[in-house]
């Protein structure tokens, strides 16, 4: 693989039972190019997570994957109320999620401290009441 392979999904944040759909399917598309089952569940648990935080707080969003040849890298983007404070929003537990979305299950507060659980490197840029771009990187 010399060239990246990029791939580009839209984030629907009106649809809880959607959320999840684009990571499952870069599980697939990893899995049939032979990347390994280690990387592929980081990735997978990533962007999972990631996508969970754009549908309870942005109304979805953007997200990309780029597969080079020794790493991979996740780009989520949305134009939600963006984070206030993210050290605080890092911290195990720590959650703004509405009581609706808690009562589905989500909103634990283990989003963004499980995205840099899985990854390598993860960076977070966010501006009250622009957006939050998330990008995290895993290394094979």
């Amino acid at each position: 693989m010399s060239e990246p392979i990029r791939f580009h999904f839209d984030v629907d944040g009106d649809n809880f039972s959607s959320a999840g759909e684009a990571s499952v399917q870069v599980k697939r598309m990893l899995r049939q190019i032979g990347i390994s089952p280690d990387v592929i569940r980081k990735v997978s648990v990533a962007m999972y997570e990631g996508e969970i935080n754009m549908v309870i707080h942005a109304n979805g969003g953007d997200a990309d994957v780029i597969v080079e040849p020794n790493k991979i890298t996740i780009v989520l983007k949305d134009v939600g109320p963006g984070i206030a404070d993210i050290n605080l929003a890092m911290q195990e537990g720590y959650s703004t999620a509405p009581e609706n979305v808690r009562s589905l299950g989500f909103g634990a507060g283990m989003g963004l401290p499980n995205m840099k659980r899985y990854t390598d490197d993860m960076k977070i840029e966010s501006e009250v009441g622009v957006g939050t771009t998330v990008t995290m990187t895993v290394l094979f």
